[in-house]
């Protein structure tokens, strides 16, 4: 009987060292599956902190705080009920002037009359009172409408009287209606 040729010994070399890995002591295996348990569970801590921590570094923006939730969601506007009948705080003339009237007639922009040229307004105060407070109320020409502004009508009348009277008018200042006179204390 012959000998089988020994060929099996240099398979099974080759066969080993194909089949080797990065673990080769069982010191490397301990390691290994150590870091394998202690890694995840290092993450997952670390993520749940995060998750749970009251400030989100790079979150972006502020627009869930408090603050800024009331602003978006705050009324656009409000409405204030002034007391027609409260004489002591009715503007006059010159103060309605000032605050609304002077941008144009102070310079006379747009072809306004500029205030105290009673060359331009002589025209406008031979049509009257009545057409004066009609066009600052409802507008005309450039000059948008006055009336319902922030000004009442009575208050718009004294600052026509006040430009008429500037110009050369005689005009008197308004009164209050009846009805909101009698009102009045």
């Amino acid at each position: 009987m012959s000998a089988a040729p020994s060929h099996d010994n240099n398979h099974g070399d080759e066969h080993e060292a194909n089949h080797e890995g990065p673990i080769r002591t069982p010191k490397q295996l301990i390691v290994a599956v150590t870091f394998a348990f202690v890694v995840p569970i290092v993450i997952i801590v670390l993520l749940a902190g995060y998750v749970s921590s009251e400030q989100k570094p790079g979150a972006g923006s502020d627009g869930l705080k408090a603050e800024a939730t009331a602003e978006r969601i705050a009324p656009v506007g409000k409405v204030e009920v002034k007391d027609a009948s409260d004489v002591s705080a009715l503007k006059s003339g010159e103060d309605v002037f000032k605050a609304q009237c002077s941008a144009c007639h102070a310079a006379g922009v747009a072809g306004s009359p500029k205030f105290g040229d009673a060359a331009a307004w002589g025209p406008r105060i031979t049509a009257g009172y009545e057409a004066l407070l009609n066009s600052a109320l409802k507008g005309k020409g450039a000059m948008g409408a006055q009336g319902g502004g922030d000004f009442s009508d009575v208050e718009v009348g004294r600052a026509v009287v006040y430009m008429a009277n500037a110009g050369g008018a005689k005009f008197e200042a308004p009164k209050l209606p009846a009805a909101a006179a009698s009102a009045a204390p």
